[in-house]
């Protein structure tokens, strides 16, 4: 796949999660996303009114995790951090699922979890549901695809970054759109570093990124063209 610094910079979430991020540095990454024009900035929920400040009048949106990183808390918790983070100022919100109720074959209480979060939020907010697709088997996650959908969210996306077992997989993500068709975006995040693996990601049928070197890969389209 070629493509044009401008459409790639479109398909990216410049993103900064760590837990020990100042506001320096969060100030940093936003004034970075803007700067590229990326589609989003992607931060921790305390985060949202520090970020939506710094890219108000771009078309640079906010985005937060919630239930990040473990997703392992109660769906009403949540919503809750949801309706907050859309409260001042994301306009994209990627939650995780609950994977422990998705490894023990409790989807009902999946879907439940993702209601939870759809109906706290307004319509037009976009709703990322993060899998977690390293610890789970390809059943897994045609059923987490297939549930995110039922519960109308509008992406499904691979990882948080934070878990020992691995971020995203060119398997993972062909197997993530082959589920969800067209219907649904697909996110792959954690482990993109280089332009070689943006192109991996996007033909196995990404359309959204997860990035915090969106950057220097930047660079490295420039020096292709």
């Amino acid at each position: 796949m070629t493509l044009t610094e401008a459409e790639f910079v479109r398909l990216v979430d410049h993103t900064l999660l760590s837990a020990e991020a100042t506001e320096a540095d969060v100030v940093a990454t936003a004034d970075e996303g803007r700067r590229l024009g990326t589609a989003a900035v992607c931060v921790n929920g305390y985060w949202v009114s520090t970020v939506a400040s710094v890219l108000a009048g771009s078309d640079t949106v906010t985005c937060a995790v919630v239930g990040f990183p473990l997703g392992a808390m109660v769906g009403k918790a949540k919503a809750v951090e949801a309706a907050f983070a859309v409260e001042h100022g994301a306009a994209e919100v990627d939650m995780v699922l609950n994977v422990g109720l998705l490894r023990s074959g409790r989807l009902v209480d999946v879907e439940a979890d993702i209601a939870a979060v759809r109906r706290a939020i307004d319509p037009s907010t976009c709703l990322k549901v993060i899998l977690e697709t390293a610890v789970l088997t390809h059943e897994q996650i045609q059923e987490a695809c297939r549930v995110a959908e039922s519960a109308e969210a509008d992406f499904v996306k691979t990882s948080t970054g934070f878990h020992p077992s691995g971020g995203a997989t060119v398997g993972a993500v062909t197997l993530m759109r082959e589920t969800v068709g067209d219907r649904l975006g697909v996110k792959a995040s954690d482990g993109i570093r280089s332009l070689c693996d943006v192109t991996a990601m996007l033909d196995a049928g990404a359309t959204r990124l997860g990035l915090s070197r969106t950057a220097s890969v930047v660079e490295e389209l420039r020096q292709a063209i």
